[in-house]
């Protein structure tokens, strides 16, 4: 395979990016997507270009976690055997964020801020049980981000995640694990004092293109909504019901083109409770005020780092029992033919609008991100379980590279040293979009322009299609942009790409990340010529 300097002049004859682009117009026409884009490998003369050899640097510019994670092992973990990998030696591989603790040992470009006593911490301390279930699409989000970035378990708190489909389209199975997850809850009612939930569908079947999907979703959401809610009434719980952010509830973009994204919309929570109705307050709150509701309902004192507030001050009684049910992706919609929900079968969820709720606000500021972006689960379900407004990875990144202490950071100028000194190559693994929960290519332009900078003559890029927050089909425009931006910047080569429903799988199918791995190590995959200008 082609790499090292002595083939640095041709290879930067161009960045590469147009060659992967005209590739997946061919994936295109096979009928691949972006999000389950199968690996295409760049090659000249015939030879794989750019890929990881022992000694080289990596930095993964992806900042979120549980998606994260599979590839992380699997380019780290001497003892990973989940599928065989060729694994490269002596690495100086870095992660954007710590997005597990397993990984503590890497270097970090941005260091964790765990959240000071959670809900979870707070309920175990005042010694209350409680039980987090959700099916591993979502589990993450019940578990690690709801408990403010704490991978383990409180005292007294049990956690079960039920596998999501594998193998199939999601969009082919609407209701998921939803039944399943249902199931379990039910049979943890009675036995917990607090009990959080996700119902998935709302946002995965949301991230598709099916419209058909979408809204047949939704009456799944809407038929085991009633049986949890119900069964949790009969045993005395007070009930919560709310979500993490929208994105089912808007089936089209104003432009016509399927919406895949999540979206700025409020979303309703609703307090339900067998002793009678409560007064609720009248103004729009945030996701941040669901925690010290918890806590008021339960009759457990709120700590002071808890900067929310309550949505209701009723006495609602001694030794009370609470349900937080959280239907994820499940925002306040338009009420017309472009709303999956208003579109749906949905009775019980009609009737539940029609008692008293408070709307929250569940994206930008009111949940620690910038203004204007809409929400996204990892934000939602941090500030739900904070009980106060948490900075997001996104805020603390983009500050720095405002700021201009990006590309300060030791973990990035050590990687680039190392490659200085050594002769060794760098490579980014960068994700192909601006606006998603899990990262943006300026991340990656933001290195490739230091390493420039520092000296470096050689900078690989093997990126990684969204198709979630990108419109579908972008990727190839999305492609022409960044080749205009690697020419302004001087470096940068384009070697591979793979789609993020493969290579950032969250569900152990570690089959599919090995695809994209192997594309990046030995040049496996689909091949097309980078044609040189």
């Amino acid at each position: 395979m082609l790499r090292r300097k002595e083939s640095a002049e041709m290879l930067f004859n161009n960045h590469g990016a147009l060659s992967l682009a005209e590739a997946v117009k061919e994936a295109y026409q096979r009928g691949e997507t972006d999000y389950h884009l199968e690996p295409l490998t760049g090659t000249i003369n015939g030879l794989p270009v750019g890929k990881v050899a022992d000694g080289d640097s990596v930095i993964f510019c992806c900042r979120r976690g549980e998606r994260e994670i599979e590839l992380t092992e699997m380019f780290t973990d001497p003892q990973f055997s989940a599928v065989d990998r060729v694994m490269r030696k002596d690495l100086y591989f870095v992660i954007l964020t710590l997005y597990n603790d397993k990984f503590s040992h890497l270097p970090v470009a941005f260091g964790p801020e765990h959240v000071e006593l959670p809900l979870a911490e707070v309920l175990s301390k005042a010694g209350k049980t409680q039980f987090h279930c959700a099916e591993s699409e979502k589990y993450a989000h019940v578990t690690f981000f709801f408990n403010g970035g704490n991978n383990d378990p409180y005292p007294l708190e049990d956690d079960l995640m039920i596998p999501s489909p594998k193998g199939i389209p999601f969009d082919s199975k609407p209701e998921l694990s939803l039944p399943q997850v249902a199931e379990k809850v039910r049979e943890a009612l009675g036995k917990y004092d607090f009990i959080v939930t996700n119902f998935a569908n709302g946002d995965v079947i949301g991230h598709t293109s099916n419209s058909e999907a979408k809204i047949e979703a939704c009456r799944h959401v809407d038929h085991y909504l009633n049986e949890v809610v119900e069964d949790a009434l009969s045993k005395d719980y007070v009930v919560i019901v709310t979500a993490d952010h929208g994105n089912i509830e808007t089936l089209r973009t104003p432009q016509g083109t399927p919406h895949v994204a999540h979206t700025e919309n409020q979303v309703a929570c609703i307090i339900l409770d067998n002793h009678g109705s409560h007064d609720l307050k009248t103004d729009d709150g945030a996701l941040s005020d669901v925690a010290p509701t918890v806590l008021h309902i339960m009759g457990v004192d709120q700590p002071e780092v808890m900067t929310g507030r309550t949505i209701c001050q009723d006495d609602f009684g001694k030794g009370r029992k609470v349900l937080l049910l959280i239907c994820d992706g499940w925002g306040i919609g338009s009420h017309d033919d472009n709303d999956a929900i208003w579109l749906a079968q949905t009775p019980y969820w009609d009737k539940l609008l029609e008692k008293d709720h408070v709307l929250l606000n569940a994206s930008g500021h009111y949940v620690g991100l910038g203004d204007g972006k809409p929400g996204n689960s990892e934000a939602g379900h941090s500030n739900l379980g904070a009980g106060r407004c948490v900075a997001q990875d996104d805020i603390r990144i983009d500050k720095a590279i405002q700021e201009g202490t990006f590309r300060k950071c030791e973990a990035f100028v050590s990687a680039i040293n190392r490659c200085l000194t050594t002769g060794k190559d760098l490579h980014l693994l960068a994700y192909l979009t601006r606006k998603s929960s899990h990262g943006s290519i300026e991340y990656a332009l933001q290195i490739a322009d230091l390493a420039k900078e520092m000296g470096m003559e050689q900078v690989y890029f093997h990126i990684i299609f969204d198709g979630r927050s990108t419109p579908p089909g972008s990727a190839p425009q999305l492609l022409e942009e960044l080749e205009n931006e690697l020419e302004r910047i001087g470096i940068g080569m384009v070697v591979d790409g793979t789609g993020r429903g493969l290579i950032l799988d969250r569900d152990h199918n570690y089959g599919k990340v090995k695809k994209g791995y192997d594309a990046i190590v030995e040049g496996k995959g689909r091949q097309y010529q980078i044609k040189m200008i």
